[in-house]
């Protein structure tokens, strides 16, 4: 096997504090790969800067000049964070034999890259990171996370436990990964039913180097929410199922009233009564709601809307076409022709 050209991808939302330091660790990373012809010398980093309101974009473009390992893609907007880091994906596929996706923040472990690269060697087109040690959580932000995990495997999404999107894929998974053209993004759902040679490697999890979580309660419950129905229907199946209970319990209460009404038992009550409406009511409602958030999600893919748009780049590929239509311009118009 020829020594791969690898591109590692890092989406960034607001990270002007940790990207120095983000940078600085990649960079070595690399450059330790190179020397060890692991990778090829042409291997960068490419960081997509998601509609950040702050000077992530301008130390991205600064760092770019300074240091060859350092590309940049510049989203026209917040994206969110699958998008962002599909963008990169996609883009660095191009030129890339393998791709590394890794967040900003300095959380997962750098060092555990080289473990990924010893595995593609190997055979493997995509490696797991698996984090084996989430000590550095708070308490709460574990247990609803491994609780996440757990749920999503209770109703039957493939997915890797303890795995966020810190992982290795070959050039071909992500050729692949391509033809999904859905606009409900989980990626951490969609990559296992690629169904390509898979390994995991185990790293501890560490506190976030600087800046504060861009995936506050309300994020993470979104994001939980939408990885569920994105890929399973179960919950609509549970909500068939209540159904067919409340109708047992109707028939049984049916009954308990005529036989009252015979035996002149019957007491008439307004709790009860108002309890069961609006029971019945809020359940209906559940029903109504989750059914709506299905059908919202198929009016989104029907629209096949761009999941991102890109504003500026700073790869080699996008210097080779900028110096290709600056020659274009600048020839005689009989020369164009």
């Amino acid at each position: 096997m020829s020594i791969p050209i690898l591109t590692i991808v890092v989406p960034c939302y607001n990270e002007e504090e940790v990207l120095p330091e983000t940078v600085f660790q990649l960079s070595e990373v690399l450059d330790s790969l190179i020397t060890d012809q692991l990778v090829a010398p042409n291997s960068t980093v490419l960081f997509v800067d998601d509609g950040s309101k702050d000077a992530t974009w301008s130390l991205i473009e600064r760092f770019h000049l300074s240091n060859p390992f350092i590309t940049g893609l510049k989203l026209a907007k917040n994206a969110g964070h699958q998008s962002a880091l599909l963008a990169g994906l996609l883009k660095a596929k191009a030129y890339s034999d393998c791709v590394v996706s890794i967040d900003a923040d300095l959380q997962d472990d750098t060092s555990v890259i080289r473990e990924f690269l010893v595995k593609f060697h190997e055979g493997y087109d995509i490696v797991y990171g698996i984090r084996q040690d989430r000590s550095a959580d708070t308490f709460f932000k574990r247990a609803t996370a491994q609780g996440f995990y757990k749920l999503m495997t209770s109703l039957g999404v493939k997915i890797q436990y303890n795995h966020a999107d810190f992982r290795l894929m070959s050039k071909r998974t992500l050729d692949n990964l391509e033809k999904f053209q859905e606009v409900n993004l989980f990626l951490r759902g969609l990559v296992p039913l690629l169904g390509f040679p898979s390994t995991q490697v185990y790293y501890d999890r560490k506190e976030r180097f600087a800046g504060e979580s861009k995936y506050p309660l309300r994020k993470m419950l979104a994001f939980a929410f939408d990885g569920i129905t994105s890929f399973s229907v179960t919950p609509i199946r549970l909500v068939t199922v209540m159904g067919f209970l409340l109708f047992a319990l109707s028939v049984v209460a049916a009954i308990y009233a005529i036989v009252g009404k015979f035996l002149g038992a019957n007491v008439t009550g307004w709790t009860s009564l108002i309890l069961s409406v609006w029971f019945i009511g809020g359940v209906q409602l559940l029903a109504i709601g989750l059914i709506g958030e299905y059908i919202g999600k198929i009016y989104k893919e029907v629209k096949q809307r761009p999941l991102f748009v890109i504003e500026k780049e700073l790869t080699e590929g996008a210097a080779q076409e900028q110096a290709s239509a600056t020659s274009q311009a600048n020839q005689p118009a009989s020369a164009r022709r």
